[in-house]
């Protein structure tokens, strides 16, 4: 009787190896089929067309004075009396419906500061007596490196939200513990003489992987 009670143990201890090992075989050849594809269609490539690299530059459109000094680029371009002399100050010449003509040393300045051509005097931002010295509407002097204060004197919410970030460009990290945060000044994105931002073309729309979620009668709507 133990005999027959050991052969029978062994007999269901054969066939449950062989039924595991057989589960095995079935589990890594059924992987092997999953990872080959051997069932499925091959997954379609889709190939999308580049975004402009324009989108994806973070440079800013212009460089400020403190810009070109911190990199030890060329700021004659900001030494008035290489040119001027200091003891005759420039009077402003203007035509029968008083607007400024710009000399020709100066032709590439355009003045539209401002609606209704009101802000056309030199003057409301450069100091006469100290070319070298802005000077906002407070009284105080400023130098180049300051022209964030100056644009700030007459655009103040737009200053108030500048130091808060929501204006213009931040770099850098929001949390002091991580690092450094710096803000790029409003002549970086904004010609002093003409700030009208210029208009650009908007970045493409996403790509939708199942196709565009937008309703038919919606997108039909928008084409109008």
């Amino acid at each position: 009787m133990n005999s027959q009670t050991h052969e029978a143990n062994d007999n269901r201890r054969i066939s449950r190896d062989l039924a595991l090992t057989g589960i095995t075989i079935l589990f890594f050849a059924l992987t092997g089929a999953f990872f080959s594809n051997l069932w499925g269609r091959p997954a379609p490539v889709i190939r999308y067309a580049l975004v402009d690299t324009n989108f994806l530059s973070t440079a800013t459109p212009r460089q400020s004075y403190s810009d070109l000094v911190k990199t030890g680029d060329d700021i004659s371009g900001f030494d008035c009396y290489a040119c001027h002399d200091k003891a005759k100050p420039i009077a402003l010449v203007y035509d029968a419906n008083h607007r400024i003509i710009i000399p020709k040393e100066h032709e590439n300045i355009a003045m539209r500061h401002g609606q209704h051509e009101r802000n056309n005097n030199c003057y409301n931002c450069h100091n006469e007596a100290n070319l070298e010295l802005l000077q906002p509407r407070d009284g105080r002097e400023l130098k180049f490196a300051q022209s964030t204060q100056l644009c700030g004197s007459c655009h103040g919410p737009t200053l108030r939200d500048w130091e808060g970030g929501a204006h213009g460009r931040v770099n850098g990290f929001w949390r002091a513990n991580l690092g450094e945060k710096t803000r790029k000044d409003c002549v970086n994105c904004h010609d002093p003489h003409a700030p009208k931002y210029p208009a650009r073309n908007p970045a493409p729309p996403p790509h939708y992987l199942h196709g565009d979620p937008t309703p038919a009668h919606v997108a039909q709507s928008n084409t109008h």
